[in-house]
């Protein structure tokens, strides 16, 4: 997964944050792995743009911990599609990941937003 500024600046996302996000775009209901990387896009403002090859593996990981379950099914333009949907465990992993998201993001906003810089000197 990435992020974009520009088309051509991205930057490698921490390890986990896809799952989360898969898991989060899920509690909307059973979607395709399509539809999963377009949801994403879509509520990150075009931050977000997952990479077809890492959401597959990472669907496929989800699957395996069963946090999520696939099921075929025919998509909006006809075609047979791997739909996927949140499990009861998967949906206990959403609410536990979210809390380490949100405590990991405290923690760099305290660092990041701190006011003890040393101006001038190098650490």
């Amino acid at each position: 997964m990435a992020t974009q500024e520009n088309n051509d600046d991205r930057i490698a996302l921490l390890q986990g944050t896809l799952d989360l996000l898969i898991l989060k775009t899920l509690v909307l209901g059973p979607c395709h792995g399509q539809g999963v990387a377009r949801l994403i896009q879509r509520q990150s403002e075009d931050v977000f743009l997952v990479d077809h090859g890492s959401l597959y593996v990472a669907l496929q990981r989800l699957e395996d911990k069963e946090w999520i379950r696939a099921k075929w099914g025919v998509s909006d333009n006809n075609r047979k599609a791997r739909f996927y949907s949140l499990t009861p465990k998967g949906r206990e992993q959403l609410v536990e990941k979210t809390s380490e998201w949100r405590r990991l993001t405290r923690a760099m906003g305290l660092i990041l937003d701190s006011g003890n810089e040393r101006q001038g000197e190098e650490a």
